[in-house]
């Protein structure tokens, strides 16, 4: 990278270093250089301390993390801005919204201006203009000054690293391609050796190398390229060279002219019996949409356009979106929805799994049976599948290198289940889950929607949309329904449907029915259907939680009181505030329980009267204790405060009624 200049320069294509004014910064510790990569890589936005600490120490999160961001970021800002005195602000590096921003021009980041270069040369490639595209391309890859983030800690760097590497080879393999048009075989093979050492299973450099080779006069080395791949492939994946390699191997035994650079000529001998695919295939597996979906709009403008940018300027990166939210709340509607919007992005088909995560009848799905599901709707015949997950995966990536392929992953348990399903390039991954799954935000690069009950003008809606004509917008009688549905769709579904199903029954008795909360989750089911029963879906929720969290849940479900406080929850479960708070921590990440601001909690109604059931499976002499404990861990209340007396005379009645 230049050091000249008059404003602050980084780089982090290579060891991470920084320039004032043409003279090199000295950056600090690698945590420090941590901290300065992912401010750098978000230049001008701010960046939250939470997830600056997941991105520095991700799931190994020490007590003095917070301080150490903190310390971190004071040293950053002596080093960059130098001029500051030891009370002023800086103007380089900024506190705002409870993180930090760094201020320097994105095109004095080199990653960012190698993105854009990049971006630029395949803009004058795809008009026509080859010398042009080829400076841009040589200009792009000069930036590079060994791996990205070199020596820096941290699964944010560990994914940076990836995916810029990824582009990189991507670039280089665009640049021998224009090389190869332009007649300059020779000059290709130097570069294609070194990328092809380093990246030894990526069939698409040594499809270029080869053809570079050959069109060099060098057909026995071109010959030995493709032995030398046919032996790693088999040592390594079990698997045989693509058809794209068989057959330019082809070729250059026959001595044909090879008509195109992008790809195989036309007059191409077809496909051998041993490849891995029997027939090219386009799946196109996307479940049938749920009928009467309303709502999400921001949400589904605000994806569409984040998976845009990827393809405008990161096109080696694969872009994850993750919708999270409690159970029944319709992440797999919104996701499908989503998925439809966006078919003409992916032409080359769409691949469908359902992960059960929180199936009542199933286990969830292993990575590797996942991707046995994947490999086969990617017509890769069974005995074909490689029998580990490394090769799997491997093959699945390789199959989807550079097809725009739309990848549905429905219900996840966690992150582990996800990674190995996420290939590399122009194809694109949505998922869902009810958990919080913040490290794939964080290593990964996904996107997170995060869904909550629909509000109220369109949950009415959506009562309208599916009552048979029932009900309509703003009917009094719908408003109530919404209120005691809480919003969350699958209620109001059921709800819907209900009434269409009951024409004898009015709305407003329909409504009646529900406002008991005891016997509510019994009405709000569909009979012999497991996943249209909110209890169920909830259930499966609560199964799925740690002993201690569900015990956790439990206790909570003893106090009817609002909101929950951490030393509310440490008082009815008996344990610490540490510990109290690392539970309700567990609940929130498995949207069971609803952070409302600060260490303040509260329960979805729904939820809440599902904790409720789940307390009285605890012994009443438990309860009463728990309650006991509450209520001594509370000051006195002070006179007049009739309206708290009350709160805690219903939590202890509720608490103990048969």
């Amino acid at each position: 990278m230049s050091t000249t200049g008059e404003t602050l320069r980084i780089q982090l294509l290579g060891p991470i270093r920084a320039w004032w004014q043409g003279k090199e910064l000295l950056t600090g510790p690698p945590k420090q250089r941590a901290v300065l990569g992912l401010l750098a890589s978000r230049a001008g936005e701010v960046v939250g301390v939470e997830h600056i600490i997941d991105a520095v120490w991700g799931t190994d999160i020490p007590q003095s993390a917070a301080n150490g961001v903190h310390t971190y970021v004071a040293g950053l800002r002596r080093v960059l801005d130098p001029g500051r005195g030891r009370r002023g602000t800086s103007s380089v590096l900024t506190s705002a919204s409870g993180g930090y921003c760094l201020s320097v021009r994105a095109e004095d980041v080199d990653a960012t201006l190698f993105v854009r270069r990049h971006t630029a040369a395949r803009q004058a490639e795809t008009e026509g203009d080859t010398e042009r595209a080829l400076r841009l391309y040589a200009d792009a890859l000069s930036l590079w000054h060994g791996a990205a983030y070199s020596g820096i800690p941290g699964p944010f760097a560990a994914m940076e690293r990836t995916r810029l590497d990824d582009l990189r080879l991507t670039a280089v393999e665009e640049w021998a391609r224009g090389m190869l048009t332009s007649g300059r075989h020779t000059e290709a093979v130097t570069e294609l050796s070194a990328a092809v050492a380093e990246e030894p299973l990526r069939e698409r450099l040594r499809w270029l190398l080869m053809l570079a080779l050959y069109r060099s006069d060098r057909q026995a080395h071109a010959l030995s390229v493709y032995a030398e791949t046919r032996r790693l492939l088999n040592r390594e994946l079990g698997i045989e060279p693509s058809a794209e390699l068989r057959s330019l191997h082809q070729q250059i035994l026959t001595g044909r002219t090879v008509s195109a650079v992008g790809g195989p000529a036309t007059e191409a001998p077809p496909v051998d019996v041993e490849a891995v695919v029997t027939a090219p295939v386009r799946p196109a597996q996307l479940p049938a949409l749920a009928r009467g979906f309303v709502g999400r709009a921001t949400e589904l403008t605000r994806m569409e356009k984040l998976l845009d940018e990827p393809y405008a300027q990161q096109g080696a990166t694969t872009p994850v979106v993750v919708a999270d939210g409690a159970a029944g709340v319709g992440k797999t509607a919104f996701v499908l929805r989503l998925a439809h919007r966006l078919l003409d992005r992916f032409p080359d088909g769409q691949l469908y799994v359902d992960l059960r995560g929180t199936s009542p009848r199933a286990r969830p799905l292993s990575a590797a049976d996942a991707l046995e599901q994947l490999l086969r709707g990617l017509g890769v015949e069974d005995g074909r599948i490689p029998d580990d997950l490394a090769g799997r995966a491997a093959l699945y990536r390789s199959l989807l290198n550079g097809r725009r392929m739309l990848v549905v992953l429905d219900d996840a348990v966690n992150a582990d289940q996800l990674r190995p399903l996420i290939p590399s390039g122009p194809s694109c991954v949505l998922a869902t889950s009810r958990q919080r799954l913040t490290g794939l935000a964080v290593r990964d690069g996904a996107h997170v929607v995060r869904l909550g009950p629909l509000p109220e003008a369109e949950s009415a809606q959506l009562l309208a949309n599916l009552s048979g004509g029932r009900l309509h917008g703003r009917d009094p009688v719908a408003l109530r329904l919404v209120r005691l549905c809480g919003g969350l769709p699958l209620a109001l579904r059921i709800a819907a449907e209900q009434l269409a199903a009951s024409p004898e029954v009015s709305p407003a008795s329909l409504a009646e029915q529900y406002v008991a909360e005891r016997g509510r989750l019994d009405r709000l089911a569909v009979e012999d259907d497991d996943a249209a029963s909110v209890r169920t879906v909830l259930e499966t929720s609560y199964l799925s939680l740690p002993a201690e969290a569900a015990r956790m849940f439990r206790y909570l479900g003893v106090y009817r009181g609002s909101p929950i406080t951490v030393g509310c929850a440490a008082a009815l479960a008996g344990t610490s505030r540490d510990t109290a708070r690392r539970l309700l921590d567990l609940l929130v990440d498995s949207h069971l329980l609803e952070e409302v601001r600060r260490q303040t909690y509260r329960f979805h109604d729904l939820i809440r009267i599902f904790a409720a059931e789940c307390a009285e499976g605890e012994p009443l002499p438990l309860r009463e204790a728990a309650l006991t404990r509450l209520l001594q861990a509370e000051q006195p209340v002070p006179a007049g405060s009739s309206a708290r007396a009350a709160d805690r005379d219903t939590a202890w009645a509720g608490a103990v009624s048969p």
